[in-house]
């Protein structure tokens, strides 16, 4: 991920990639620092399809944490 510093506007999205082409459900934009809570806040399971993007990259929360 190219943007690391705290306060980079993010959006933290999930995607449930269970059913007919899965759903994205976004969970929060704002500084990353602050969606980086939001995410550890989560159930473990959905961490899984928990993922970040910036105005430049996507990367996945578990790949960050």
């Amino acid at each position: 991920m190219r943007t690391t510093f705290e306060t980079a506007s993010v959006r933290l999205y999930h995607l449930d990639d269970a059913g007919e082409g899965g759903a994205v459900t976004t969970l929060f934009y704002g500084p990353m620092g602050d969606a980086l809570q939001i995410a550890a806040q989560q159930p473990e399971d959905m961490q899984a399809g928990l993922y970040l993007a910036t105005e430049n990259d996507v990367v996945a929360y578990l790949d960050l944490d």
